[in-house]
Order: C-alpha cells, then sequence, then structure tokens
C-alpha cells in the first residue's frame, strides 16, 4: 500500500518558527507512523527537513523487508543521502516519531545531522538520552543538538495502542489455538 504524498508537505509554512515548526514536521512523522500501522509494521515515522524543505521521509519496514536496518529514520536517511547526492547531511534536520535506537542514533551522527527532533521517549533502547545518549557522546567527533518530546503524547499514545491491539491479537490467537486443542 503506497503512501498518499498528499497528506505530507512539501515545505513549512512561512513564519513559523521553534515549537510550532517542530511541532509541524511532527504531526506529519505521525502520518508516516499511521502509514507504516496501517502495514503491520511498528508505528515510527521519520522526515528529513532542510531549511524548511521536506527532503526525505520513512516510515518503519522492517517486518514487510524482512530487513532489521528498515527503520524509519533508516529510510528516511538513505532517501536524503540519494537526493542530496551526499552521506553527509551537515543541514538537515530528522524528526521521528520516537526516540532513536542505536543503530538510527550513530547512523545519525555519521551522517552528521545537524539537529533531532523526536516524540516519544523509549525507556528500552533508547539511544538519545533514555538508555544512552549516542547522539551526543563526547568520544565521537560530532554531536547533535536534540530536542525531546515534541508532541509526545500522542506519539506515545500511537505507540501504546499498536502494541496494546498486539497483545490483544495474539492473546485471541493463544485462545484459539488452546480451543482447537479440545
Amino acid at each position: 500500500m503506497a503512501l498518499n504524498q498528499d497528506l505530507v508537505p512539501s515545505h513549512c509554512p512561512p513564519g513559523l518558527v521553534g515549537e510550532e515548526r517542530d511541532s509541524f514536521w511532527m504531526r506529519f512523522a505521525l502520518v508516516l507512523a499511521a502509514h507504516a500501522e496501517s502495514l503491520g509494521e511498528v508505528p515510527v515515522g521519520a522526515i528529513v527537513v532542510k531549511g524548511d524543505e521536506l527532503v526525505a521521509t520513512g516510515f518503519n519496514q522492517s517486518i514487510g523487508c524482512h530487513d532489521p536496518s528498515a527503520h524509519a529514520e533508516m529510510l528516511a536517511l538513505r532517501e536524503a543521502g540519494k537526493k542530496l547526492n551526499n552521506y553527509r547531511l551537515p543541514e538537515c534536520e530528522l524528526y521521528v516519531t520516537l526516540e532513536p535506537c542505536a543503530m538510527c542514533a550513530t547512523t545519525m551522527v555519521h551522517a552528521r545531522l545537524k539537529r533531532l527532533v523526536f516524540g516519544a521517549s523509549d525507556p528500552k533502547t533508547g539511544s538519545a538520552g533514555s538508555v544512552l545518549n549516542l547522539v551526543n557522546y563526547a568520544a565521537f567527533n560530532h554531536q547533535i543538538p536534540t530536542q525531546s518530546g515534541v508532541l509526545a503524547a500522542e506519539c506515545s499514545a500511537q505507540l501504546a495502542n499498536f502494541f496494546k491491539k498486539r497483545r490483544e491479537q495474539h492473546r485471541l490467537a493463544r485462545k484459539a489455538l488452546s480451543t482447537d486443542k479440545l
């Protein structure tokens, strides 16, 4: 199922700055996360912007692609690199609905991102401050200014609802199996 590109704007409206600008882009990362969920993926969406222009989008596709590296951030960074003809993205910001894992965080450092903005914190694998802080690890040759908690309630609720539904599906499947054995 392809994403309707009309759902994600190509530019930020003039005059939006600070929290308003961050919320504007995060809303569209949430749209991408909802698309991932519609495909049976964990609902995480990411957007790469340069200035006020959308450069790339990504949403989780690990399950469908059978690829453990097909996280929203990785796919958005790959697309941005191709569009900008450079693996370095020093003028780009990445917006993502969930705090990046270690793989994604170190890839962002290698890309030399200008800034990272995320919604929900990840207390189990978050690598931008929750468990580790790889995006600001002093021994690395690049650190990324980070803004956390942008539309955190919406981002967290989207993930919580997804996992609640998934647990219920697994519970019903187990119940059906046990009933079949009788």
